[in-house]
């Protein structure tokens, strides 16, 4: 629950169609949240269900999957299973 640029955040949209996406350009329509590049970040989002909180949906497996290799593509750190 850090203040940050919103360039430096991943986004991850709920689209009308109720599909959930990760938007590289920020710009895709839909119900967005902002997750920082960081392992431990994503680590607590997802055991606090708060991505799925903010986007009003439940989050597949998938999309977790994505963000850690995401993050990993970036240099973050490897997320632990949890």
């Amino acid at each position: 629950m850090e203040s940050k640029d919103k360039r430096s955040l991943i986004r991850v949209v709920r689209t009308p169609d109720g599909a959930i996406i990760l938007d590289a350009t920020g710009k895709k329509s839909g119900r967005g949240a902002y997750i920082c590049p960081d392992a431990a970040c994503l680590k607590k989002a997802r055991k606090g269900d708060r991505l799925s909180r903010s986007l009003d949906t439940q989050i597949p497996d998938e999309i977790y999957a994505q963000l850690e290799k995401q993050l990993s593509s970036i240099g973050g750190d490897p997320v632990d299973g949890g």
